[in-house]
């Protein structure tokens, strides 16, 4: 975008005032990285324990699963930075990446992504053929679907980018049972379901850089109520969701249909909300605690099955 072009010019790259570590994680989201590391974790876990495989018998399964997942993802981070260097410094969150303040040159990113993506895949197949394959699709939705088309074209982007985000288990229940089960399209549907109204509660914290940067995102083009309107439907269609893990008992379904539940309280609220930033806020936090409480609970309550 020429907004963001115009600003990146402007900006007075201060190199010198964070560390190349602080950088390179800045460059590769670790924040992003970790979290999806638990998905996939999970996804590998309920594997072992709904397949009975023996989980210490295969920690290279385990191994080449959890590391080609995290250096796919950190080479995915490096693309999605390159490709938005442009719009990054418009919005405060991302003004201070290092693909923006000069730390990383291109050809430097460039180098890195495509060496930690081929490496990663390299241990996808490593663990099984369907896992490498999985990976390669993320890769794909993220850096192609997501990052270079969908973003700045299309107020559907989160949905798009979604795909991307439910993959990691995915990826992690095909390197124990390539063939999948339920429980790994239960894991994908879940984290599907569960990006858009994340993601739409940080939109709206964030609606005012979107629109200058020129990002169609859903509370820039529809407005805040339309907003609240999509959250509550997605929460609706995750309600049923943990249902299709009833093999994990009935103590994960009260827990997960309790989330869901106050889940959708929140949701309502928002309608009267006075203060839709707070509320937005609210949401946020309370998004990033359920998908937490969820994933641990699956791996607690898989190992008593």
């Amino acid at each position: 975008m020429s907004n963001g072009r115009a600003i990146s010019s402007s900006v007075e790259p201060d190199i010198g005032s964070t560390s190349i570590l602080k950088d390179f994680l800045a460059l590769i989201k670790i924040g992003i990285v970790n979290s999806n590391l638990i998905t996939t974790f999970t996804g590998l876990f309920l594997a072992f324990q709904f397949t009975g495989k023996s989980f210490i018998s295969n920690l290279d399964l385990l191994l080449y699963g959890l590391f080609g997942t995290g250096l796919i993802i950190a080479g995915s981070a490096a693309l999605n930075n390159l490709i938005d260097r442009d719009i990054d410094p418009v919005m405060t969150r991302t003004k201070s990446r290092p693909t923006v303040t000069g730390r990383f040159k291109a050809p430097a990113v460039l180098a890195l992504a495509f060496t930690f993506i081929a490496l990663g895949e390299v241990m996808l197949f490593a663990a099984s053929p369907a896992a490498g394959l999985w990976g390669l699709a993320g890769v794909f939705s993220y850096v192609v679907l997501y990052s270079m088309w969908s973003k700045r074209k299309h107020v559907s982007n989160t949905v798009v980018g979604s795909i991307s985000g439910a993959i990691p288990p995915l990826i992690g229940w095909a390197a124990v049972e390539p063939s999948l089960g339920m429980g790994a399209w239960a894991l994908f549907l879940i984290m599907f379901a569960w990006q858009p109204p994340h993601f739409y509660a940080l939109a709206m914290r964030r609606t005012e850089e979107y629109r200058e940067a020129g990002i169609p995102m859903l509370p820039v083009v529809k407005g805040f109520e339309r907003t609240k309107k999509s959250i509550f439907g997605w929460i609706l269609l995750l309600f049923p969701l943990p249902f299709l893990l009833s093999e994990l008992g009935i103590g994960f379904i009260v827990l997960a249909t309790a989330l869901n539940i106050g889940w959708i309280y929140f949701s309502i609220r928002g309608f009267n909300a006075k203060d839709d930033l707070k509320w937005a806020t609210s949401m946020f936090i309370f998004s990033l605690n359920y998908m937490t409480i969820l994933f641990v609970a699956m791996i607690i309550f898989s190992i008593f099955i």
